[in-house]
């Protein structure tokens, strides 16, 4: 169904094109926003992107993509220089971080140090999965591409504050991340410019099968979420037109859950 508030609009998903990324262009698109996503792929999923694409453009909505390091920052300001010929005096009303690129493994290997996580593979977990979010941010505004009633998503995950086996350097990014969205809530609100992070429970996606242990935590999930199921990408698109609907920046600075109460069950 069109939203008014956001019909015409621009939505910028960073990670667009799969797991969350792409369940939010596809449901953004439907509540009448244009979309424009950022990925990096190889050429053999460009198949998801043409499906994807058709969908925004079936909805009488503008697609616009670019495969590219989100991390790069020639590559972000030039993205951004086309982007904002795109969108016009508008601006991005929706700004969602969804970039899941990062090095799994663990932080200390007695057996074999050479198998524990670099510095390099710290700082690049760390630079794509958190700091990017800033950079993006940074840009945006001193283009004045964030309007008044804008909203800034950043995706996040239990493993915030949770140990996951081989999930440390991504652990820490998604810390890192909820540190940025708080102080850009605090310093973008003289705006009206809002700024949550979303925790998403355990959800299906190609970014969770990269995870050894993803199987043990779908079956927890599945076995131990009051709602009776493990929550989908759409539950977060859905989760995210609602919360955009409204212009009101006063919702901001938090971390909200879309995970059916699987968060607060121990056991």
């Amino acid at each position: 169904m069109v939203e008014p508030a956001l019909e015409g609009r621009w939505a910028l998903i960073l990670g667009a094109s799969s797991g969350f990324g792409a369940a939010a262009s596809r449901r953004l698109a439907a509540a009448g926003m244009n979309i424009a996503g950022v990925h990096l792929d190889r050429r053999s999923a460009q198949g998801a992107i043409d499906a994807i694409t058709a969908e925004i453009e079936g909805h009488g909505r503008e697609a616009a993509f670019f495969n590219l390091n989100a991390a790069d920052e020639t590559k972000r300001r030039e993205t951004l220089d086309n982007l904002q010929a795109r969108v016009g005096e508008g601006g991005v009303r929706i700004l969602m971080h969804s970039l899941a690129f990062g090095t799994l493994g663990h932080l200390i290997d007695r057996d074999d140090p050479k198998k524990a996580i670099s510095q390099r593979q710290m700082e690049m977990t760390l630079d794509v999965m958190a700091n990017s979010l800033v950079y993006w941010v940074q840009d945006l505004v001193v283009r004045e591409m964030l309007p008044r009633g804008a909203k800034i998503y950043g995706m996040t995950s239990a493993g915030d504050a949770r140990v996951i086996p081989f999930y440390g350097a991504v652990s820490g990014a998604k810390a890192v991340l909820g540190s940025h969205i708080r102080q850009l809530a605090a310093e973008l609100a003289p705006h009206g410019i809002a700024a949550n992070a979303i925790k998403a429970g355990v959800t299906p996606t190609p970014a969770l099968d990269k995870i050894p242990s993803a199987a043990a935590l779908l079956d927890f999930a599945e076995q131990h979420n009051p709602s009776g199921r493990v929550t989908t990408p759409e539950d977060v698109a859905d989760a995210l037109v609602r919360l955009s609907i409204d212009e009101s920046h006063w919702l901001t600075g938090n971390t909200i859950n879309v995970d059916g109460a699987e968060d607060i069950v121990v056991v």
